[in-house]
């Protein structure tokens, strides 16, 4: 004899505003040095608590050391 199998609706109620958003980080120094390409990241935020744009130090690998990224539009 097989044990039964229990279906249970365990979906979550949809928000109807989603705080979370993806923002594009781009690098400050790169534009300014002249290389060509660009050093670019991809996170999320949550736009109640940072309403601002953000900035992170990240590691930009064509210039090979820690830079700013500031959020693009």
């Amino acid at each position: 004899m097989q044990p039964k199998k229990i279906q249970r609706n365990c979906k979550m109620a949809k928000k109807s505003k989603e705080a979370r958003v993806q923002v594009i980080m781009e690098c400050t120094e790169h534009k300014t040095s002249g290389q060509p390409g660009t050093s670019r990241y991809v996170t999320t935020k949550n736009k109640k608590n940072t309403p601002e744009r953000m900035e992170l130090k990240k590691y930009n690998r064509i210039l090979k050391k820690m830079t700013v990224h500031r959020e693009i539009k």
